[in-house]
């Protein structure tokens, strides 16, 4: 008798729409979003009082929510609100993952720039490599060294690409828990 897969709250088993949604450009993801518009509060003087700055993303597909509110510009809070978005669908949405499956190119290109896997969360595929990543670790039952073993760099290696991110940190540790593995330190 198999043992059943751990459940990782809010986070979904997809066949690969997860990815696609990180690839799309801005405006195609936006047009997958509710939007909301409204005041915020805080501080910020008259301006922010007035004007309906504040931006809510709600991912129809995943039923993600973001928020940016940050600013006084309504164009400076969609555009943070939506690098939020693809952070939150590569932390919580995973794509099934077959042992024997060949790399994507974005996850070979940033090999060949760096073999042990330091990437700029500013580099334009960081939210892919982060979501391949943590599929990966949950294809190899969140065991740190078959992950590495199959992302081909070193288990050190793994731990700082990890451990670069508080929230993939995070969740890096939740699916470790959920698959009953002690934290990663």
């Amino acid at each position: 008798m198999g043992e059943s897969e751990p459940v990782y709250p809010r986070e979904t088993l997809m066949s690969g729409s997860g990815r696609a949604w990180l690839e799309s450009d801005d405006a195609a993801l936006l047009a997958a979003c509710d939007i909301d518009t409204y005041r915020a509060s805080g501080p910020g003087g008259q301006k922010r009082n007035k004007t309906s700055s504040a931006v809510r993303l709600r991912h129809k597909s995943t039923g993600l929510i973001v928020i940016a509110e940050e600013s006084r510009s309504q164009h400076e809070n969609r555009a943070r609100a939506l690098r939020r978005l693809r952070r939150a669908i590569a932390l919580t949405q995973r794509n099934l993952v077959a042992a024997d499956a060949p790399e994507p190119e974005f996850y070979r290109e940033a090999l060949d720039r760096d073999p042990s896997l330091r990437v700029s969360s500013r580099h334009p595929h960081y939210w892919l490599i982060v979501q391949y990543v943590l599929d990966r670790l949950l294809e190899a039952r969140a065991a740190v060294s078959d992950a590495a073993g199959a992302l081909r760099i070193s288990t050190g290696h793994l731990i700082r690409f990890l451990k670069a991110d508080d929230k993939l940190w995070e969740h890096a540790n939740r699916m470790r828990a959920a698959f009953g593995r002690a934290p990663l330190k």
